[in-house]
């Protein structure tokens, strides 16, 4: 794009941001002088772009109000990104509402693509893969994740109409610390004042969310990311595992993460000396036990099974089968 056509582009950008400009700062903003910026301004009036000159001492140039902004001009490599952008986002599954949204949006930017960058494009789309397929994740609509993230933002109360679950319906008012994506799925985490106590909820299980008069104090402590996976890795579920693990932090979140387990250290007891060992205490819930010998194995770190009883059996059993494998012929 020659460079007095960009300038008159950006010259565009700056008047759409709102307010009146002065002469003097869009001259330095585009590194003309003032009478280069009165020349550009000719140019858009000349494309029908209604530019007002505001007289006075703090005149300049502005758009005329209620102007309709003109389509949404993007370069090569930023309709590039946008449309890698809402790839990626749909195979992550953070879209909001329908997929199609995303699948529209891209075609339509994709018609409008020069013929050579759109065939660059496919051809990068036909050389591209995924390691993971595209699962049918339940979004969250858009009205609701964007009157929560007003919530967040404001610090107001928001009421949110929930199904858990179990199907169970119910309102209630949250106190909104923030919006979290996590495996996929999106989540805001707060405090339910009624209860005083911190909650976590599925946006697309929220079937309807507005704000509420007053306002709260933002939380010390953990950010919202944190309170999620610390909210994951103490919910109910039908076994408590208790382990002691010898090894470092970093062995044992490299296979149970923040939002599976809690890790701490170990008090040593008696002839354990702390200089030389350290064992960590890892406690998780879940609903199965069937994963855990595989990974247990996968640490290769020394370890003792506080409870429950049937976690050692399956890890017996693992074993069993692993040196019957090993000895065959």
């Amino acid at each position: 794009m020659p460079r007095p056509t960009g300038r008159v582009l950006t010259l565009l950008e700056l008047l759409q941001s709102g307010g009146t400009r002065t002469v003097a700062e869009l001259a330095d903003r585009l590194g003309v002088e003032g009478r280069t910026v009165r020349r550009y301004v000719e140019q858009l009036i000349d494309l029908d772009v209604p530019v007002e000159s505001v007289r006075g001492r703090y005149g300049g140039y502005r758009l005329a109000p209620g102007y309709r902004l003109p389509p949404l001009m993007l370069s090569d490599d930023e309709a590039l990104a946008v449309l890698l952008g809402l790839l990626a986002g749909r195979r992550a599954g953070l879209t909001t509402t329908e997929r199609t949204a995303s699948e529209t949006a891209s075609a339509k930017i994709r018609r409008v693509l020069p013929k050579h960058i759109a065939r660059r494009l496919d051809t990068l789309l036909d050389a591209l893969a995924f390691t993971d397929q595209p699962d049918d994740v339940d979004t969250p609509d858009a009205d609701v994740l964007l009157a929560v993230a007003d919530a967040v933002n404001h610090r107001r109360p928001v009421s949110i109409r929930y199904t858990d679950r179990d199907g169970r319906r119910s309102e209630r008012t949250l106190h909104a610390y923030g919006i979290v994506v996590h495996a996929g799925r999106w989540y805001v985490t707060g405090r339910d004042p009624r209860i005083g106590e911190d909650r976590t909820f599925r946006l697309d299980r929220i079937a309807d969310a507005r704000a509420l008069p007053g306002s709260f104090e933002a939380p010390t402590g953990p950010d919202p990311a944190q309170r999620l996976l610390s909210a994951f890795a103490a919910a109910e579920y039908r076994h408590e595992v208790t382990l002691r693990i010898h090894g470092t932090v970093e062995q044992v979140r490299a296979r149970l993460p923040a939002g599976v387990a809690t890790v701490e250290d170990h008090p040593p007891g008696a002839g354990e000396d702390r200089a030389t060992e350290r064992w960590l205490r890892v406690e998780l819930r879940a609903e199965r036990l069937d994963w855990l010998p595989p990974v247990l194995a996968s640490l290769d770190l020394p370890f003792v099974i506080e409870r429950p009883g049937e976690l050692r059996d399956l890890v017996v059993a693992l074993a069993d089968r692993l040196t019957s494998y090993a000895r065959r012929a």
